[in-house]
């Protein structure tokens, strides 16, 4: 198989993790690409060196497998330079979290036997897209995570008119609008009450941040439906944030978000369920009196 490795620059501490990763895939036999940026920091900062089989400079790459090694982050921009190419993602977790990481540090031995021998799933996973009427949006307008719209310069409130299908469905008096699908559900969504989605669910999940009324609640709707966002704000200006990637926008572009006309494809060779991910790694149910 051949493999292309991405992964953060900003953790020296856990070379050997990568090392280990390098070795385990060349004794299967299997060829190893690795980004550049990725590559150049394992060799400078590091000192980590080997020859890899091709350095990927470009979004413009081949493999049968990618390896994003690092936490979350990483692999929401490992998903971006994937974006269409239909090529599966495992994520090996050396951050903290790493929730949708499915091979830990000191499982990568096994884990590469059961890619190289077949014995693996991959779950295909919804992906959202922005575009805009007015400013242009300057970075990647697709999000595996979510897409959110939020204040900035000062502490007021923004308004989003929020339109459904053509239909009107609220305008949110907040800091700001998480439209998460259900990967990103147990991410920002997540963290300000949103609801907690199963990643097989057709489905988007609408929560507003900080609302100035009890009456305001979080929403699930389906995932083919047409959102418009028109936003409102004392100082004209307001941030879209796309998978964490920010850039501010003037209050008169309006935004249209729509699933994406691909998937990102996740690797899971654990055999753990996402109920059994939620138990473990976010303590899900866990009766702090036990």
């Amino acid at each position: 198989m051949k493999f292309a490795l991405f992964g953060n620059t900003f953790q020296s501490d856990k070379s050997a993790h990568v090392r280990h990763c390098v070795e385990t895939l060349r004794k299967h036999g299997n060829r190893i690409a690795v980004d550049g940026l990725f590559m150049r920091f394992l060799q400078k900062k590091v000192g980590l060196n080997f020859t890899p089989d091709e350095v990927i400079d470009s979004d413009c790459f081949t493999a049968d497998m990618v390896l994003s090694m690092g936490g979350d982050g990483t692999f929401l921009e490992t998903a971006r330079r994937v974006g269409a190419k239909d090529i599966p993602i495992l994520g090996v977790n050396t951050g903290r979290l790493g929730f949708l990481a499915d091979s830990e540090n000191g499982t990568i031995e096994e884990t590469v036997r059961a890619l190289c021998e077949g014995r693996y799933n991959v779950e295909q996973r919804s992906v959202l897209a922005v575009t805009s009427e007015g400013d242009t949006i300057q970075g990647y307008p697709f999000a595996l995570n979510d897409i959110a719209v939020l204040k900035r310069d000062n502490s007021s409130m923004i308004a989003i008119r929020m339109e459904v299908d053509g239909q009107p469905m609220n305008t949110y008096q907040a800091d700001g609008l998480i439209i998460s699908t259900p990967t990103g559900s147990t991410g920002y969504a997540m963290s300000v009450g949103g609801p907690i989605m199963d990643p097989k669910s057709a489905t988007v999940g609408i929560t507003p941040v900080a609302p100035h009324s009890l009456n305001v609640r979080p929403v699930v709707l389906r995932d083919d439906i047409a959102i418009d966002l028109k936003v409102i704000s004392r100082t004209h200006h307001y941030l879209l944030s796309v998978d964490g990637r920010s850039e501010v926008m003037n209050e008169a572009t309006a935004l249209k978000i729509r699933k994406a006309n691909y998937t990102i494809g996740i690797v899971r060779v654990s055999g753990l369920s996402f109920f059994d991910t939620l138990r473990h790694k976010l303590s899900w149910g866990t009766d702090p009196r036990n």
